[in-house]
C-alpha cells in the first residue's frame, strides 16, 4: 500500500532575469520514504530544494504539507512546520559546541531566561536518535570531522520533529565507510516516518539508498518513478537529453617523455617519502582515502605547503632539468605547472569575481600592453572558452559565485587551460559535477594528454580513475604504493592498499 502523500510542487516557477530556473515544476513526496532528486548543475535541483525551504520564494505554484497550503515565509518558518535543508557547504559556527550548533536559534526560555537544562535535554535526546555515542553536546565543533559536523546539522532538525530533511550532495567530502554509516541512519530516519529528500551525482548511490527518484532537467520535471525500475543509462539519458554513449571518453594518446619527477619527497606531516615519475602525455591516477595524503602531495609539489625532504625536478621541452623542491605557486605557474584545488569555493575560485577575471588570473599577458588591459580582446577570447567548455552563463561578465556547482569546476579546470600549463595537478576535478559535465571533463583531460600535456589526478571516485586514466597509484597514511597500469588493478586491490590491509 502506498505512504501517505507528504508534500505536493505543483507547477512551480522562478524566473531570474532571462533565465528560467524553475519551469513548471511537478514533485510529490511521500511519507516516510527517501526520495532522490537527479538532474545536472543546472537543472533547478538547488532552486527547487530553496523554494521548499523558503530560502527562495516561487514566482507561480502552489505547495501542500500533509494536506495543507505550504508557503513557508523564510527558512526559519520552514523549520518550524517540519521542513529542513541541509546544504553541501554546511552552516555551522565552528567555535561554538555541538549543544550550542544544535540548538541555536531555536533555545528555550521562560520569563526572559534561557532553560539550559531543558535544551540540554532536547539535545541529548536529539544526538541518541544519530547513535554516535563520540558526538558528545560538549565537544568542539571545529574539532569534528566532516561526517560528524553532517551529523550535528541532522541533530538541529530533529530537534524540531523535521517532517522533510533535504539532504543536498551529502557524501561529497565523506569517505565511503562515513557513507554507509550515513545511509543507515537515512534509513533510521526514514523508518520513523521522515520523508528525505536525497540530491546526489552518484547514482549508484541514488540505487542504493532512494525508494522513488525525479529527474530534473532545464528546470523541468521529466521523469521519475520506482528505483527498483532504475535504467542508469535511461536515467542518465533523461538528465542530459542525449544519449552518452561514453561515460568515460578516451582521446588516443601515448606517454613521452618524463617530465615531472618527485624523489623522497616529504612534507610537514605529509606526504612521506613520494617517489613518482610523470610523463607527457600520460594522465596518471592517484586512489586513497581521505585524510591519505594526496592533495598535501599536490599541494607541496605546487608550493603550497612547504617541502621538508626531498626533491622536486621538472623537465623542460629542450631537455633541461629544473630543480626546485621549494618555490612558491608564482614560480611554479611560471615552470609551467598549473592546480585545481579540491576546494573550488575557498581556494580554486574568487566567487564574487566575474567568470573572465577568475578565467585569466594566472595569464593575462596576452592581453595588458603598457601596463594596460584590452577589454575587448581578453573578453572575445574568454567567450571563446567559455563556448569549448559549454559553460552555462548570462555571459563573461556574470560572478562565478553565480554559477551552478559544475559550471564553476569548468571555469576552475579552464583557467588551467587558458594558462597553457603543460603539468596539471587536478584535486577531485569531478567533485560535485553532474554526470554529463563529467563526461565533458574526462574528454577535456583526454584531450589534453593528445596535446603531450601530462595530468596528475587524484579522486576519491575510483571508476573514473579507472576508466580515464593510463596508471593508477594508491597513497596510504602518506606514503605512495609502486605505480602500475590500470589494467593492472582491480577495485578490490585498489581498496586494500588504500585501507593497508
Amino acid at each position: 500500500m502506498n505512504a501517505p502523500v507528504r508534500l505536493t510542487m505543483t507547477n512551480v516557477r522562478k524566473r531570474y532575469g532571462p533565465t528560467k530556473a524553475l519551469d513548471g515544476v511537478e514533485l510529490e513526496l511521500r511519507a516516510g520514504e527517501v526520495h532522490a532528486l537527479v538532474g545536472e548543475n543546472g537543472a533547478g535541483k538547488s532552486t527547487l530544494m530553496k523554494v521548499l525551504s523558503g530560502a527562495v520564494r516561487p514566482d507561480s505554484g502552489s505547495m501542500t504539507l500533509d494536506g495543507r497550503s505550504y508557503e513557508p515565509a523564510g527558512p526559519q518558518d520552514a523549520r518550524r512546520r517540519g521542513v529542513a535543508m541541509i546544504y553541501q557547504e554546511l552552516t555551522l559556527a565552528p567555535d561554538l559546541s555541538v549543544e550550542a550548533n544544535v540548538a541555536l536559534g531555536l533555545e528555550t526560555t521562560r520569563f526572559g531566561f534561557l532553560r539550559r537544562g531543558v535544551d540540554r535535554r532536547r539535545v541529548e535526546d536529539a544526538l541518541a536518535v544519530l547513535e554516535h555515542p563520540e558526538i558528545r553536546p560538549d565537544a568542539s565543533v571545529a574539532g569534528l570531522n566532516p561526517a560528524a559536523q553532517q551529523l550535528v546539522e541532522i541533530a538541529r532538525a530533529l530537534l524540531l520533529d523535521v517532517r522533510v530533511l533535504v539532504l543536498d550532495e551529502p557524501t561529497s567530502s565523506l569517505t565511503q565507510q562515513d557513507a554507509q554509516r550515513l545511509f543507515t541512519l537515512v534509513r533510521r530516519l526514514r523508518d520513523r516516518g521522515v520523508t528525505v529528500v536525497y540530491i546526489s551525482h552518484f547514482l549508484e548511490e541514488v540505487q542504493q539508498i532512494s525508494d522513488r527518484f525525479t529527474v530534473l532537467r532545464d528546470g523541468r520535471s521529466v521523469g521519475g518513478g520506482r528505483t527498483t525500475n532504475f535504467e542508469t543509462g535511461r536515467i542518465v539519458e533523461m538528465m542530459v537529453g542525449r544519449s552518452l554513449d561514453e561515460q568515460y571518453p578516451r582521446t588516443p594518446h601515448q606517454a613521452g617523455a618524463p617530465i615531472l619527477e618527485l624523489s623522497d619527497l616529504t612534507g610537514d606531516k605529509l606526504p612521506r617519502g613520494v617517489d613518482l615519475t610523470l610523463h607527457r602525455g600520460e594522465i596518471l591516477g592517484i586512489a586513497g582515502v581521505v585524510g591519505a595524503g594526496r592533495t598535501e602531495m599536490l599541494r607541496a609539489v605546487f608550493g603550497l605547503d612547504p617541502v621538508r625532504r626531498g626533491s622536486v625536478v621538472i623537465h623542460t621541452v629542450s631537455g633541461a632539468a629544473i630543480r626546485t623542491p621549494n618555490a612558491a605557486p608564482r614560480r611554479r605557474i611560471a615552470q609551467g605547472l598549473g592546480m585545481l584545488s579540491e576546494d573550488r569555493k575557498e581556494e580554486g575560485l574568487t566567487l564574487d569575481q566575474s567568470i573572465e577575471d577568475n578565467l585569466t588570473y594566472t595569464r593575462l599577458r596576452p592581453y595588458t600592453w603598457l601596463g594596460c588591459l584590452n577589454v575587448g580582446r581578453r573578453r572575445r577570447a574568454v567567450e571563446d572558452w567559455l563556448g569549448r567548455l559549454r559553460v552555462r552563463c548570462a555571459g563573461p561578465w556574470q560572478a562565478v559565485g553565480d554559477l551552478s556547482g559544475g559550471n564553476q569546476q569548468k571555469v576552475a579546470l579552464g583557467r588551467l587551460l587558458h594558462q597553457d600549463a603543460d603539468v596539471l595537478l587536478l584535486d577531485e576535478p569531478t567533485r560535485g559535477v553532474d554526470v554529463g559535465s563529467k563526461a565533458e571533463i574526462y574528454r577535456l583531460i583526454g584531450e589534453l594528454a593528445a596535446r603531450g600535456k601530462a595530468v596528475l589526478v587524484v579522486s576519491s571516485y575510483l571508476p573514473e580513475l579507472l576508466g580515464v586514466c593510463d596508471r593508477l597509484a594508491v597513497m596510504t597514511r602518506g606514503r605512495l604504493s609502486a605505480v602500475r597500469p590500470v589494467g593492472e588493478w582491480t577495485p578490490e586491490q585498489v581498496m586494500a592498499a588504500a585501507t593497508g590491509v
